[in-house]
């Protein structure tokens, strides 16, 4: 069976977000779907897998919410589950950023949406524009737009700290970019709050584009929160990743056998081991020590 993904979001008021969670989860359910939903006062942020007649009927269903009416539903495919179970939560925020919702609220205030076909152009015209990735760096690793820069954030609540790398675009014309576009909401405000000038956000993300303009400018894969762990559109494009021990090319992702450090990184073949992958020798002689006492 191949299974259709839906990615889907919307900063939107949510009076009763116990309600609406309570529908997800019932009619994911009914459907047999598969994956992640967060919804808060502020809106609503997901990502469902199953049959691509049940996602087609989850996604017709929710847009005739008025609430939803003009979210932008992205799909893909996966030859499995790329989910273990269905989970459906009540959250304070649909992305954790902690931002100040006085200084950051993208229901108010948010960078312009710059469409797919307008960042070709960018592209095509050589413009002087700078791309900054607001994903973790981690997923950046496995690819990411050429010419892109790269804030090393671990976590969106990271990007205040970071906020000194990317000082020096306070005047220049700035494009963040994110999987589907949800932190990018709140990411390209908080840079509008903190003084850049001319800031855009990428319609519909990463995942929007590579759909359009497969092989385009995006070098690499697309990470992905799921069992699929990287996903591409097609197109002739360029492995950018790098084994984090060799550095040789690899989109392959392990997490460190060490379960106190479980650091995600990419590992090449030959740098895999049957009995677990280490990040390090000091997380394999640690866990070789615990074994021992």
């Amino acid at each position: 069976m191949a299974y259709q993904v839906l990615l889907f979001y919307k900063y939107v008021t949510i009076e009763d977000p116990e309600t609406v969670k309570d529908w997800v989860k019932a009619r994911a359910t009914e459907l047999s779907l598969s994956g992640r939903v967060l919804v808060a006062e502020e809106g609503i942020n997901g990502t469902l897998a199953g049959s691509v007649e049940n996602t087609n009927v989850f996604a017709k269903e929710l847009l005739t919410d008025a609430r939803f009416a003009d979210i932008q539903v992205k799909t893909s495919m996966s030859e499995f589950d790329p989910f273990p179970k269905l989970s459906v939560k009540v959250r304070t925020e649909i992305v954790g950023t902690r931002f100040p919702k006085e200084k950051v609220d993208p229901r108010k205030r948010t960078a312009p949406h710059l469409p797919p076909e307008e960042l070709r152009a960018w592209y095509e015209q050589q413009k002087d524009f700078v791309v900054v990735d607001m994903r973790n760096d981690y997923e950046f690793r496995s690819g990411h737009f050429k010419n892109s820069i790269n804030p090393e954030l671990e976590n969106s609540r990271d990007l205040p700290e970071a906020l000194r790398k990317l000082e020096p675009l306070k005047d220049k014309t700035v494009l963040t970019v994110c999987t589907g576009g949800v932190r990018c909401e709140k990411m390209s405000a908080f840079l509008l709050s903190e003084g850049f000038t001319d800031v855009y956000q990428l319609d519909n993300g990463i995942h929007g584009y590579m759909e359009k303009y497969p092989g385009e400018d995006f070098l690499g894969t697309l990470y992905t929160f799921d069992k699929r762990l990287t996903m591409d559109f097609g197109g002739n494009r360029e492995i950018v990743g790098t084994c984090h021990h060799c550095e040789a090319k690899t989109e392959q992702y392990v997490n460190c056998a060490n379960n106190f450090c479980h650091l995600h990184f990419l590992a090449c073949a030959s740098c895999k081991e049957e009995g677990g992958t280490y990040c390090s020798d000091i997380c394999k002689a640690r866990v070789k020590e615990s074994a021992h006492v």
